[in-house]
C-alpha cells in the first residue's frame, strides 16, 4: 500500500516540476549548481557560514516556488555586514585564503537573494565559476577535481538554459550540451596545462597560508604522540626505486633525533650544525640504492631519506643541508610536494672512531626522575662491560616480561618511564623506544631517540611504494667505540611483525581486542584477491595523477618538452602527426557534409537556379524579401506558383517554433523541379 502511494506521489511530483513556469525551472537549476559549488566547502568552514549559506538558499528556492518577492536591500545590507564581521571574529582578519573563500561563499549565497534581472543570474554563475577554483586550495585528489568537473557541467547547462528562446530542450539535452561545450574547452586546457610556461610555488595556494598544510611528525616526542599520528592513513611520501627495493626490516625512513630528556618529553639538542655529508664521519659497506621521493606539503622543513644518503637532495627554490646526526633538512618549509632523487646505503658506520664527541650529552638524564628506570640501568652496567651486552639485556627484558604493543596504551603520570616498565607494560613505539634510551644512558652506554617511518606499502601496479602517517615510527641508537652509532629497535624485541609486515598485523598479533578488525583490514588472502587488486590500480592512478598533475613543476615541464621537441624533430613523427591531422579534417568534412540540413541545401540550389535566371539573391535577402521581389519576375504561372510555395514553406520551417512538417525535403525538392 505505502508503496503504491509512493508510487502515485513521484509522478505528481514530476508533473508539477514540469508545470513550474520556465523562469522558476531555470532558477531552480543554478541553484542546483551553486548548491554542488558551495557544499564542497562545508568542510573547512565555520559551522555558522555553512549554516547561514543553507538557509539561504532554501529561502531563495521557498521564494522562487511561490512566487514571493525578494527581500530589500534595507534587510540585506545590515545582514551581509553581520556576515563579514563574522568572518573577521572567526579568522581574526579578511584577508588570506580562508577568510577569502569565505566572504566568496557567503557572496555567492546572498547574491540569490538579489537576482532581479538576467545580469544578476550571469553574475551568480560567473561567481561560482571562480568558486570551483577555491576548492583546490584545500584538496587537489582525482575525486575533488571530478566533483568540480559536474560542477562546471551543471554551471554550463544553467548558463545555456538563460539562453534560450521559444521553446526549451529537455533537462537531459541541455546537460549534453553543456558536458559538449566542456569537452570542446578541454582539449585547449590540456595542452595549455602541459605547454604554458610554469611558475615557481605552489599553484593552488598562497604563501600566507603554508601553516595549512599537515604537519606530520612533531619535533617533540611524549608518550602519546606517535600512536595519535599512527591512526592517521595521509601520505607522507611516495618512492620510486630504480634499483631493487630493499627487504622491509631495511626501510627505516630518518626524521629527526632528539638528544633532551625533561623526565617526560624527548627533544632534538639544542646546538646542532649543518654540515656536508663530507664534514660526517661515516664509512659504508655495498652499493648504494637510488630511488625517487616525493614528499607531500607539510608546515616542516624535514625531508625523509633511508638511513644513510651519499648526497644531499637537489631542491628547486630550496636548499638542502644535513646534521651531524643525519638529519635532512630544507632552508625553508615544505610548503608544496617536492621530488628529489636520492641514493642511499643501508650498511653503514656512523662516527666509527674511538671517542665520542659531546659524549657526556648522549648520556645525559633529568635528576629526580624515574628513579627505578634509573637503578636498574645501573644494574644492567654492572652485569657486563660490554655496551652490546647491555643492550641485549634490555632487550631481553623487553621480551620475556608481559609487554604489549597497542594503539591505546594507558596514560602515565610524571616518572612515564617507570610506569611503563613496571606498571603498565602497554605502550606503542615511543614508549618502547624512550624506555630503551633511558635504560641505556642509565648504564653508561650513550643513546639517542629517532624518529621517521619505517616500511611502505609497495604497489605492485606502477611499482611506488607509499609511506602513510600509520608508518610513524620511533627507535634508538647506541653508541659502541670501534662500531659507530648502531640502530637498534626495541619494538621489533616485542612486536616483530610491526617491522616484518607493517602496524595491522603487530596489531593483530600483539592485542586480541583488533583481530576481527586486522582481519577486516587484511587484503592479502585469496578472497581478498579482487579487492587488493582494485586497491592497488586505485592507488596506481592517484600516484600518476600526483606525479603529472599535482607535481608538473617547471622542471618537468622542461624536460617534457624537451623530449617532445627530439621526438617531433623525426621525419616519421612529422609525417604520422601530418597524416593525422589529414584524417581528422577529412573526417570533420565528411561529417559535416553528411550532417547538412537538406532543406538548406535545397534552398541553395534554388538561389543557383534563379542565378542562371538572372535573379540572384542578395546576401542580406531573406526569403519573404526574396519571394516580393520574385513576385515580378517573368516567369510561367506554375512556375511562379511554385516559387512562391516554395520560399512559403522554408520562411515556415526557418522561422516557426512549430517543429517540421513532415516529408517537406521532398516537398521542395519538388517545387524545385517545377521552377
Amino acid at each position: 500500500m505505502s508503496g503504491a502511494k509512493a508510487g502515485a506521489a513521484r509522478p505528481s511530483l514530476a508533473r508539477l516540476a514540469a508545470q513550474l513556469p520556465r523562469d522558476k525551472a531555470d532558477t531552480l537549476l543554478l541553484l542546483g549548481a551553486a548548491l554542488m559549488v558551495l557544499a564542497p566547502h562545508a568542510e573547512h568552514l565555520p559551522l555558522w557560514v555553512s549554516g547561514l549559506c543553507a538557509l539561504t538558499l532554501l529561502w531563495r528556492t521557498l521564494a522562487t516556488v511561490r512566487g514571493t518577492r525578494m527581500p530589500s536591500a534595507l534587510l540585506l545590507l545590515p545582514l551581509s555586514m553581520a556576515a563579514m564581521a563574522g568572518v573577521f571574529m572567526s579568522y581574526r582578519t579578511l584577508f588570506g585564503r580562508d577568510a577569502g573563500v569565505a566572504m566568496l561563499v557567503l557572496l555567492v549565497a546572498f547574491k540569490m537573494l538579489e537576482m532581479h534581472a538576467k545580469r544578476d543570474l550571469f553574475v551568480v554563475i560567473f561567481l561560482s565559476f571562480f568558486l570551483v577554483l577555491t576548492n583546490f586550495f584545500y584538496s587537489q585528489s582525482i575525486l575533488t577535481a571530478l566533483m568540480m568537473v559536474a560542477s562546471i557541467i551543471a554551471l554550463l547547462t544553467a548558463q545555456l538554459s538563460f539562453q534560450f528562446t521559444g521553446k526549451v530542450p529537455p533537462l537531459g539535452r541541455r546537460l549534453w550540451m553543456g558536458a559538449r561545450v566542456f569537452l570542446l574547452a578541454a582539449p585547449l586546457a590540456l595542452v595549455l596545462f602541459f605547454l604554458f610556461p610554469r611558475i615557481q610555488g605552489p599553484l593552488w595556494g598562497m604563501p600566507g597560508d603554508a601553516q595549512g598544510a599537515r604537519t606530520g611528525l612533531s619535533n617533540s616526542m611524549a608518550p602519546g604522540n606517535m600512536s595519535n599520528l599512527a591512526q592517521s592513513d595521509d601520505p607522507v611520501f611516495q618512492v620510486r626505486f630504480l634499483d631493487p627495493v630493499p627487504p622491509k626490516p631495511k626501510l627505516y625512513w630518518r626524521g629527526v633525533v632528539m638528544g633532551d630528556f625533561d623526565g617526560r618529553t624527548w627533544t632534538p639538542l639544542r646546538r646542532r650544525a649543518r654540515r656536508s655529508p663530507d664534514q660526517i664521519s661515516m664509512t659504508v659497506r655495498g652499493d648504494a640504492v637510488r630511488y625517487e621521493l616525493t614528499l607531500e606539503p607539510s608546515s616542516n622543513n624535514w625531508l625523509f631519506a633511508l638511513d644513510l644518503p651519499d648526497r644531499l637532495p637537489e631542491l628547486s627554490g630550496n636548499t638542502a643541508g644535513v646534521s651531524s646526526e643525519l638529519e635532512l633538512t630544507s632552508t625553508l618549509p615544505m610548503s608544496k610536494r617536492v621530488r628529489y632523487a636520492l641514493s642511499s646505503h643501508t650498511e653503514y658506520s656512523l662516527d666509527g672512531g674511538d671517542e665520542l664527541n659531546d659524549r657526556e650529552r648522549w648520556l645525559a638524564l633529568p635528576q629526580g626522575f624515574n628513579p627505578r628506570a634509573l637503578e636498574t640501568g645501573a644494574q644492567i652496567a654492572q652485569m657486563s662491560a660490554d655496551p652490546a651486552a647491555r643492550a641485549n639485556a634490555v632487550l631481553g627484558m623487553f621480551t620475556k616480561m608481559p609487554f604489549s604493543y597497542t594503539l591505546q596504551p594507558p596514560l602515565l603520570g610524571r616518572d612515564s618511564v617507570d610506569e611503563f616498565l613496571f606498571k603498565t607494560r602497554a605502550g606503542f613505539c615511543e614508549h618502547f623506544a624512550s624506555a630503551f634510551v633511558v635504560l641505556m644512558r642509565a648504564a653508561e652506554v650513550p643513546a639517542r631517540v629517532v624518529i621517521g617511518y619505517q616500511g611502505g606499502e609497495l604497489n605492485p601496479i606502477d611499482g611506488f611504494l607509499m609511506v602513510r602517517q600509520t608508518e610513524a615510527h620511533a627507535w634508538a641508537e647506541i653508541w659502541i667505540a670501534g662500531r659507530g652509532w648502531l640502530r637498534v629497535d626495541p619494538t621489533a624485541a616485542v612486536a616483530p611483525e610491526r617491522v616484518q609486515r607493517g602496524l595491522s598485523s603487530a596489531l593483530a598479533q600483539n592485542a586480541p581486542a583488533f583481530a576481527g578488525l586486522g582481519g577486516l583490514l587484511d587484503f592479502g588472502g585469496e578472497r581478498n584477491a579482487l579487492l587488493e587488486q582494485l586497491r592497488f590500480r586505485i592507488g596506481a592512478i592517484n600516484t600518476g595523477w600526483n606525479q603529472w598533475i599535482l607535481n608538473y613543476t617547471p622542471e618537468r615541464q622542461s624536460g617534457f618538452l624537451d623530449s617532445l621537441k627530439l621526438r617531433l624533430l623525426h621525419w616519421r613523427s612529422l609525417a604520422l602527426l601530418a597524416a593525422i591531422g589529414a584524417v581528422l579534417l577529412l573526417w570533420r568534412a565528411l561529417r559535416q557534409r553528411r550532417e547538412a540540413d537538406p532543406v538548406d541545401a535545397l534552398y541553395s540550389a534554388l538561389g543557383r537556379r534563379m542565378s542562371q535566371l538572372g535573379m540572384a539573391r542578395a546576401a542580406d535577402e531573406g526569403p519573404n524579401a526574396y519571394a516580393s521581389r520574385l513576385a515580378q519576375a517573368t516567369l510561367a504561372p506554375d512556375q511562379l506558383a511554385a516559387l512562391k510555395r516554395f520560399l512559403t514553406l522554408y520562411s515556415a520551417h526557418k522561422y516557426s517554433a512549430r517543429p517540421p512538417a513532415p516529408g517537406l525535403a521532398s516537398t521542395l525538392k519538388s517545387l524545385l523541379n517545377n521552377i
